[in-house]
C-alpha cells in the first residue's frame, strides 16, 4: 500500500499538472504584477533608469528564481517530505528529535508565514485592480483617485473570505485551467515584447547580476534585493503544498511556470528599454506592455489569478494553524470540514482575523506600491527558518556528505541573509505591520508551548493502582445512581500508571461517579501526518481502560469515532464485557452509553510561582477564555459531555511532589496486601 502511495506521489500526470498550476503557483505566478514596478521605483522611475540597471535586475531575478526556488525548494526541500507532506511544521516533526531548541525556528517560521497570509491577498488583488487605470474610460471617470480601487479591492476581499465556509472543492476545479491561461498569457505577451529587444537575454549571464548589485548605476545598493525578492515570494508554497499535488507534478509543472514568468519579466524589461528616459508618470510595466484592446481582459484575468493566489494562502493558513494546534503550539480553535476531504479546512477565527488584517492593510497602505514596501520581509524570515531546519535534516541523512551540507547551509544562509538585510529597510516603510502580526502570532505560540511545558513540570499525578480498588467498589455500589455506563476522561497527562490527580479527584471526591467502565483517553500527535493507531492498558482489570491514541498531526481528533472501534475490538477479544441495552432502537445493541468528562483547571496558587512562570500560565488562562471549547475539537458535539472545573495544584510549588508519590506507593502496597 505504501509503495502504491509512493508511486502515485512521484508520478506526474496531465491532470496533476493542471491541479498543481491551480494550487501552488498562485503567489509566485502573480509576482510579475508588481515586481518590475517596484524595481522601477527603486531606480528613480522609467525616466531615470539605465540600461545596465534593467539587464542587471532581470539577471538578479533569473538567478534568484534559480537558486532559491529551483535549487533549494524544488530540488532539495521537496525530498524532505514527511510521509509525502511538506511545510515548515512537517519538516520540524522530522528533526525535532535532534535538538529541543528547533521548536524556535519552527514557531518563528510558522508565525511569519501566517502573517504573510494577511498581506498576500491585499497586495495581489490591489495590484490587479490598479490595472483599471490603464483603461482610458476609467481614468477619465475617476482620474488619479485611489478610492475606487480601494473600494473594489475591499469588496473582492469580503467576497473571497465570505465563501471560505462553503469549501473550495467546486471553485478548486476551475483554478487549474484559469492559471494555465494566466501563465500562457504571461509567456505569450512577454515573448512578443522580448522579440523587439532580444539583447535582454544576455541577463542569463550571472555576471550582470553581480556587477549591477555593486555598480554605481544601482541607485538602491544592496536594498534593490528587497524588490528582487518579490519575484520568489511564493517559493515556500511549493514545499507547503507538496502533499496536495505530489512531487512528480511539481517537477513537470515548475519548468513551464518558470519559463512563462521569466518571459513576462523579460518582456517588461524590453518595454522599459524602449521607453527609458520618457516621463510617463506612475506606470506598471505589466499592463503597459499590453495592447489597449486587451487591457480589460488582462485586468479580469489578473484579478482571477490574484484571487487564486489569495485562496492558496488562506487555505494554507488554515492547514498551518491546524497543524500547530495538533502540535500543541496554538490554542484550540473551531475547525470545520466543509468539503468531502479532511484537507479542506475552514477555521472561522483565522478567516475573520485574516480578512480584518487584509482589509486594514488595504485601507492603511492604499496603493500596491506602498504595500510592496512591506511585502517579502516575513517570507525572508520563513525561508531562513526553513534553511535552518533543512540543514539539520540533511546533516542526519546518511547518504549526504557533510561537505555538501555545509555548502548548502553557507550558500543559502548567505543568499537569504542578504535578502533579509535588504528587506530590513522595509520595516520603516510598512514592514512593521507584518512584524507586528507575526509577533502577536509568535507570542501566542510561545505562551502555549511554554505553558504546556510548565503544566507537565508542576502537575501532580497519582498512581491508578492505588485507587482501582476504590473504583471497583464504587462501580458496584448501588447506593449511587449510575452516572453512565462508560465514563470517559480526556487527558494529556498520562504516564503509564500515573494519571492526573484532577481526574481522580473528579471521580472520587467531587462527585463519586458510578460507572461500569472508566476510560482515560490520551491523544499523542505523531511525527507522521496520517497515523491512526492505539494502545491500551487495563491494569489487570476489566473496568479500567487507559487508551493512548497515536494520531498524525494532520488527522482529525474525532474521539468518539476511534473509541467505537476500540470498544468493539475489546469486546471481540473478551477483555471487556458486552453491555447489552434493554432499551434501544438498535436491535441487540451491545455497547452502552458514554459520557465524556473534560476537566478545566483553574490556577489557585499562582503567587507561589516565579514571576515569569506565573505570567505564562495566567496568560494562557486568559487566551483560553476566547478560544474554542474542547467539545468541538474532540468531535464531542453530539455526545454526552460534562465540563468540570477543578483547582490546578502545582506539586513542586507546594513541595508535595515526592510525598504524594510516596503516599501513592504506600497505598498501593496496602491494597496489594489486602487483595
Amino acid at each position: 500500500m505504501n509503495q502504491i502511495k509512493s508511486r502515485s506521489f512521484n508520478k506526474a500526470t496531465s491532470a496533476g499538472f493542471i491541479v498543481a498550476l491551480g494550487i501552488i503557483y498562485g503567489d509566485i505566478g502573480t509576482s510579475p504584477l508588481y515586481t518590475m514596478q517596484s524595481i522601477l521605483e527603486s531606480q528613480g522611475g522609467i525616466e531615470h533608469i539605465e540600461k545596465a540597471s534593467i539587464i542587471g535586475s532581470i539577471s538578479l531575478i533569473i538567478w534568484t528564481l534559480t537558486l532559491i526556488t529551483t535549487v533549494k525548494y524544488v530540488l532539495i526541500a521537496l525530498r524532505a517530505d514527511n510521509n509525502h507532506e511538506g511545510g515548515i511544521f512537517s519538516l520540524f516533526t522530522l528533526v525535532r528529535k535532534y535538538a529541543k531548541w528547533l521548536i524556535i525556528p519552527a514557531m518563528i517560521g510558522g508565525a511569519a508565514l501566517l502573517s504573510d497570509g494577511a498581506l498576500t491577498p491585499a497586495v495581489t488583488v490591489t495590484s490587479a485592480i490598479e490595472g483599471l487605470r490603464t483603461i482610458p474610460a476609467f481614468e477619465t471617470t475617476f482620474g488619479s483617485r485611489q478610492i475606487p480601487i480601494i473600494l473594489i479591492t475591499l469588496i473582492i476581499l469580503a467576497l473571497l473570505f465570505s465563501i471560505q465556509r462553503f469549501g473550495t472543492a467546486v471553485v478548486g476545479k476551475i483554478f487549474g485551467p484559469i492559471m494555465l491561461i494566466w501563465f500562457s498569457f504571461l509567456g505569450f505577451f512577454g515573448f512578443i515584447n522580448l522579440c523587439g529587444t532580444p539583447s535582454i537575454l544576455q541577463a542569463i549571464n550571472p555576471y550582470y547580476a553581480i556587477h549591477f548589485l555593486f555598480s554605481p548605476d544601482n541607485k538602491s545598493g544592496i536594498f534593490i534585493l528587497g524588490s528582487i525578492f518579490l519575484a520568489t515570494t511564493g517559493a515556500e508554497a511549493l514545499y507547503s503544498d507538496l502533499g496536495h499535488v505530489g512531487r512528480g507534478n511539481i517537477y513537470i509543472s515548475w519548468p513551464f511556470v518558470k519559463i512563462c514568468i521569466l518571459l513576462s519579466y523579460c518582456g517588461q524589461a524590453s518595454w522599459i528599454l524602449k521607453n527609458q528616459g520618457r516621463n510617463l508618470g506612475i506606470i506598471n510595466p505589466f499592463f503597459s506592455i499590453l495592447p489597449g484592446y486587451i487591457i480589460i481582459f488582462a485586468v479580469i484575468l489578473a484579478t482571477l489569478a490574484a484571487i487564486i493566489a489569495s485562496q492558496a494562502l488562506i487555505s494554507g493558513s488554515f492547514s498551518l494553524v491546524s497543524e500547530a494546534i495538533r502540535l500543541k503550539l496554538f490554542p484550540l480553535l473551531k475547525i470545520y470540514y466543509p468539503g468531502k476531504t479532511v484537507g479542506q479546512l475552514y477555521i472561522p477565527a483565522i478567516n475573520l482575523g485574516l480578512w480584518i488584517a487584509s482589509s486594514f492593510i488595504v485601507i492603511y497602505f492604499q496603493t500596491s506600491a506602498h504595500m510592496e514596501a512591506a511585502y517579502g520581509l516575513a517570507i525572508t524570515i520563513t525561508m531562513l527558518m526553513t534553511t535552518t531546519l533543512l540543514t539539520f535534516y540533511l546533516s542526519h541523512h546518511q547518504e549526504i556528505k557533510k561537505m555538501l551540507v555545509i555548502l548548502f547551509f553557507s550558500t543559502f544562509i548567505l543568499v537569504e541573509g542578504l535578502f533579509f538585510v535588504a528587506s530590513i529597510v522595509k520595516f520603516i516603510h510598512g514592514g512593521y505591520i507584518v512584524v507586528v502580526f507575526a509577533s502577536i502570532i509568535l507570542f501566542i505560540m510561545a505562551i502555549w508551548h511554554k505553558a504546556t511545558q510548565l503544566t507537565f513540570k508542576y502537575i501532580k499525578s497519582l498512581n491508578i493502582n492505588c485507587y482501582k480498588h476504590q473504583l471497583n467498589i464504587l462501580r458496584k455500589d448501588e447506593s449511587y445512581d449510575l452516572y453512565q455506563t462508560n465514563v470517559v476522561y480526556l487527558t494529556s497527562r498520562v504516564d503509564g500508571e500515573w494519571i492526573d490527580r484532577s481526574i481522580l479527584y473528579s471521580l472520587l471526591d467531587k462527585k463519586p461517579k458510578r460507572s461500569e467502565i472508566y476510560w482515560f483517553v490520551n491523544i499523542r500527535v505523531t511525527d507522521e501526518p496520517y497515523t491512526s493507531e492505539y494502545k491500551i492498558d487495563m491494569f489487570e482489570t476489566d473496568y479500567i481502560v487507559s487508551v493512548t491514541l497515536f494520531l498524525g498531526f494532520r488527522m482529525r481528533q474525532d474521539v468518539p469515532r476511534y473509541l467505537r472501534t476500540i470498544v468493539t475490538d475489546l469486546m471481540e477479544s473478551g477483555r471487556i464485557h458486552r453491555q447489552y441495552q434493554r432499551y434501544s432502537i438498535t436491535p441487540n445493541r451491545e455497547v452502552g452509553d458514554f459520557r465524556f468528562v473534560i476537566i478545566e483547571e483553574k490556577l489557585v496558587n499562582a503567587q507561589q510561582l516565579p514571576s515569569f512562570e506565573r505570567f505564562v500560565l495566567q496568560t494562557k488562562e486568559h487566551i483560553k477564555r476566547i478560544t474554542a471549547s474542547p467539545i468541538r475539537w474532540f468531535g464531542l458535539q453530539f455526545s454526552e459531555v460534562t465540563i468540570e472545573r477543578v483547582p490546578l495544584i502545582l506539586s513542586e510549588v507546594s513541595g508535595l511532589a515526592i510525598s504524594e508519590r510516596n503516599n501513592s506507593r504506600a497505598l498501593e502496597e496496602k491494597y496489594t496486601d489486602n487483595l
